[in-house]
């Protein structure tokens, strides 16, 4: 839960501080960040 709260608080401050007038670009930095954090929690949170 806490992993997931970390991602949503990430994603939003680098909305608001970066790309608040960039819909394009926002996306893209969106999906970007929840890859990072997909293989994060795959490659060390993931239990075997």
């Amino acid at each position: 839960m806490l992993y997931v709260l970390a991602l949503v608080a990430v994603v939003v401050g680098v909305d608001v501080l970066f790309f608040r007038h960039h819909s394009l670009e926002r996306l893209i930095v969106n999906v970007g960040i929840v890859m990072v954090f997909a293989a994060f929690y795959l490659v060390f949170l993931k239990h075997p």
